[in-house]
């Protein structure tokens, strides 16, 4: 499963990332907020590189913007694989490529905790943030239903929900 679901994923989390930048772009255009430079500034903390000024940081800036887009389809990747697939399973993975981002902000001393932001910036950030959860999903549960359901939707269509008395499915 991982030999397909990680270069599937690495595909899935390009397409995310490349979909969440053409929204950030857009919404830059009509907000007239300025490109952020916390991804470069994030990155050059956690490599121990002296900081740079946003002139001479965007190289950094989109490695760390694509870099972790691509990593984090993986995860995504895996979750279709094992039958967390659709809407719902994008809604959890945007909360899980949320928290990524703020580990390693928060972490380097680079950003500051969510629930301190001015309420326009959190919306803004948690909807590149599902834009690019859903756009991944999209890829990555296309590309693992070329392989039918997972094992955990196999388990489910025993019989529908979570009930205690359906064991797991046989190995194998």
């Amino acid at each position: 499963m991982l030999s397909r679901a990680v270069p599937e994923g690495l595909l899935a989390g390009l397409a995310g990332a490349a979909v969440m930048t053409l929204g950030e772009k857009l919404e830059q255009r009509i907000t007239r907020r300025p490109d952020s430079y916390v991804p470069a500034r994030t990155l050059q903390r956690l490599a121990h590189r002296p900081e740079r000024p946003p002139e001479r940081s965007r190289g950094t800036n989109l490695v760390m913007h694509y870099g972790q887009g691509v990593l984090m389809g993986v995860l995504r990747s895996t979750m279709a694989y094992v039958g967390m697939r659709g809407p719902l399973a994008s809604g959890m993975f945007t909360v899980i490529r949320l928290t990524s981002d703020q580990i390693f902000e928060n972490a380097t001393g680079v950003g500051a905790p969510p629930q301190t932001w001015p309420r326009r910036e959190l919306v803004i950030d948690v909807l590149h943030k599902a834009t690019y959860a859903y756009a991944t999903g999209v890829v990555a549960d296309a590309l693992a239903a070329r392989r039918g359901p997972g094992p955990g939707e196999r388990h489910a269509a025993v019989r529908p929900g979570r009930h205690s008395d359906v064991g797991p499915l046989a190995r194998g």
